[in-house]
């Protein structure tokens, strides 16, 4: 818990004399919202960063607080052991003396526009499947604490929180919040840019508490502002309903589309990542127990990408032009048929790509690999110099490298100093275009096209490529919109 400087000279609000735990103490209330007393020390709590919400319990008022393990209000200084739920109860020595101190925090609370009313998405399926039991003994008590009203909808099946997302009363809400791993966030956007509204639906703040496999959005916002990823300190974030905007990218295929907000991979990270389903019972250790087997039995891919770099990585690639009549004309009977989007639903951003400065740079690939965000999941710092909503996506692409160098760049994954690996270019762009081919050692197989864990695409050969997907195996076209979405965040931007 954070202490004003002993200089602090703010004008107080209202100053009194109340009973804590049975002693008269001075307790004064400051315009910027801190909370200061004395009790074996100063003692000072900040509304804003730190207090839940103000209840009544007979003549004593009881401030919720949510503050550093240790800090503020039980001893001096923080001891830095993460979020802990701790209460001041104070009793004012007479009932106005109540009113009015209930009076000044609740008025102060409500000045800072936090959320009232969420609509609370539970994928109870989801990673460890136990984003029920964390609503229930995490969440809640401090949506409870902080007087937020809430609709829950725990999700039955593979896009549900879409179809719900396409037709909610958004009138009725102040936010999103999807208690799951990435992919509740992913089908929300996907359903709010699917409604005839859009423009207006995708403008609501959604929030997302970590309760699944992934949880780069999450690990992305928390540490933007060097907190754990941890439950408590993604429900507080909400409550205290700062946000920040955040880019979206449309993926599409002739008429099928699909929103991103996370990744796009093909290659060894989309094959690790898809494939080692196959080892599920193992838990998280999966993705590293196949890691290794991908390779020592490395993998590449033919085929080329080509993209619209942003300021500065103007160098990466050799020019080529946009082409436009390259659609896919792959006719795979496994695959679905594409579906037309509704006129009126949102159609991606408005840029004419055929007057912009395109690179192309040719296969084969181990892998490449595109971030909107920082990292990919709580272990993996994908993209280090990712941004939120700079209008650009980050570009990740290994190379054929010795099998030593790339064990050592994918360990390099947690801390992100893959990127600076020589086998490794990274780069930002505006645009890109994936046209992925076949295995370069197998000209028969083909490979998995990712995005945000929902497989997009399957080639021939490829794991279950049986399964009916939401694009083909050919070219895709990614483009931009900056600051489309907007997200509750831990802090001001």
């Amino acid at each position: 818990m954070d202490r004003p400087d002993s200089d602090f000279s703010s004008r107080p609000v209202l100053s009194d004399r109340v009973l804590i735990n049975g002693a008269v103490t001075p307790v004064t209330f400051f315009a910027d919202g801190v909370l200061r007393w004395t009790e074996r020390g100063e003692r000072s709590l900040i509304v804003e960063k730190e207090v839940l919400g103000v209840k009544v319990e007979g003549p004593k008022v009881r401030i919720g607080a949510l503050v550093d393990g240790g800090g503020g209000i039980f001893c001096v200084g923080s001891s830095g052991g993460g979020l802990v739920r701790k209460d001041l109860v104070f009793e004012p020595l007479s009932e106005d003396s109540q009113r009015l101190w209930c009076q000044k925090l609740l008025e102060f609370i409500d000045s800072l526009g936090r959320p009232k009313r969420l609509f609370v998405f539970v994928n109870p399926f989801g990673g460890s499947k136990s984003a029920s039991k964390i609503f229930v003994d995490e969440v809640k008590p401090l949506f409870d604490d902080a007087g937020v009203q809430f609709t829950l909808q725990e999700t039955q099946y593979q896009l549900h929180a879409k179809e719900v997302a396409k037709t909610l009363d958004l009138s009725k809400y102040d936010g999103i919040v999807c208690v799951s791993g990435d992919g509740i966030l992913v089908e929300v956007v996907n359903g709010l840019l699917e409604r005839e509204d859009w423009d207006t639906a995708i403008k609501m703040p959604l929030g997302v508490v970590p309760a699944g496999t992934g949880n780069g959005m999450a690990k992305s916002l928390l540490d933007s502002v060097g907190e754990p990823c941890k439950v408590s300190n993604a429900v507080l974030a909400i409550i205290r309903g700062h946000k920040r905007s955040l880019d979206v990218a449309t993926i599409w295929q002739g008429k099928t589309k699909f929103f991103s907000v996370l990744m796009l991979a093909w290659g060894l990270v989309a094959d690790v990542d898809i494939e080692s389903e196959k080892y599920r019972w193992m838990g998280s250790a999966r993705l590293d127990f196949y890691a290794i087997q991908r390779i020592v039995h490395l993998r590449q891919y033919n085929g080329s990408i080509s993209f619209v770099p942003a300021p500065g990585f103007e160098g990466f690639g050799e020019p080529t032009s946009y082409n436009d009549d390259g659609e896919s004309t792959n006719t795979d009977p496994s695959q679905e048929k594409p579906t037309k989007v509704r006129q009126l639903a949102y159609e991606g951003p408005d840029i004419n790509l055929k007057n912009m400065n395109w690179r192309t740079i040719k296969g084969p690939f181990v892998s490449v690999w595109l971030h909107n965000v920082p990292w990919g999941g709580e272990d993996t710092r994908a993209a280090p110099d990712a941004k939120f909503s700079d209008g650009y996506l980050d570009v990740i692409i290994m190379r054929a490298c010795p099998k030593l160098s790339l064990l050592s760049l994918m360990t390099g994954l947690s801390t992100g100093t893959h990127v600076k690996s020589p086998y490794v270019l990274y780069f930002k762009v505006k645009a890109f275009i994936l046209e992925p081919g076949a295995r370069a050692d197998d000209s028969t197989k083909e490979g998995i096209v990712d995005s945000d864990g929902e497989v997009l695409a399957r080639g021939r050969g490829a794991y279950k490529c049986h399964q009916k997907t939401l694009m083909v195996y050919d070219k895709l076209q990614i483009t931009l919109d900056q600051g489309l979405a907007t997200l509750f965040s831990p802090s001001p931007v």
